[in-house]
């Protein structure tokens, strides 16, 4: 099975229908959505809809914790970033709403964990920044392989039979098989607000067959989403650092 993994889509319309648009043109059988479909962005309802759409196809999704954010004040976010939410939650509907409110935390399929941030304390919203935090979360877990996203970095880690933690930052379009016996810790990259520097969305392809994943990066009308963010009053930099890719 050819399963398309995105996060971070942060109600930008126009990196997730490219997105979306490119699995579908690799023959993706599947959809997961690893949470944070609002925040950032000017087309939270948009997201969210779409979002509905394909969890009814189908499709996995977990909560992010701007998704949280939208429903119910919580702290801890930059100004730019809370004052985008602030503005979400005044714009979504109660439907979408309760949608995001019951997405499930994490979700266990196969021998794969689908989480948001860190998998110790998934609640918590901590980030994966270096191979300690990896292993924080493969040690807290028994899923061999665990996908999340929150960086906005694609990142691979891995534990091997001698418990040696090694990181390896993944090349756009070159698979990584998933070995045996060794355990996995997958960052999933951006699709609505890279910070690897590269602006393109960024999303993973899993082939559960060959065990291997590719990151893949799709193009986009940056130029779109941003006059978006500023059409709707929200903080300019919202805006150009989508161009910049950070």
């Amino acid at each position: 099975m050819r399963i398309a993994i995105l996060s971070d889509i942060h109600a930008n319309r126009e990196a997730f229908e490219a997105c979306l648009g490119d699995a579908e043109r690799r023959g993706a059988q599947r959809l997961v959505l690893l949470g944070d479909i609002v925040g950032y962005g000017a087309d939270p309802g948009w997201a969210v809809a779409r979002a509905k759409e394909l969890a009814e196809a189908g499709a996995l999704i977990v909560k992010g914790n701007h998704d949280a954010a939208a429903v119910s004040i919580e702290g801890g976010m930059t100004s730019a970033a809370g004052a985008a939410i602030a503005w979400t939650r005044a714009v979504l509907d109660a439907d979408a709403k309760r949608f995001l409110d019951l997405l499930p935390i994490e979700l266990e399929d196969d021998d794969r964990l689908y989480v948001h941030a860190n998998a110790e304390h998934p609640t918590l919203w901590r980030y994966i920044r270096d191979a300690e935090d990896a292993r924080r979360s493969l040690e807290a877990v028994r899923a061999r392989v665990v996908l999340c996203g929150h960086t906005h970095m694609p990142m691979l880690y891995t534990l091997t039979a001698t418990a040696k933690l090694v990181s390896h930052r993944p090349v756009t379009e070159v698979p990584v098989p998933l070995i045996r016996p060794r355990r996995w810790l997958v960052v999933i990259g951006a699709v609505g607000q890279p910070r690897d520097g590269e602006p393109a969305a960024a999303y993973a392809m899993l082939d559960t067959q060959s065990s291997e994943l590719a990151t893949i990066r799709v193009p986009y009308d940056i130029a779109a989403a941003a006059g978006k963010i500023r059409a709707a009053g929200l903080p300019e930099m919202l805006a150009t650092r989508l161009f910049r890719g950070r």
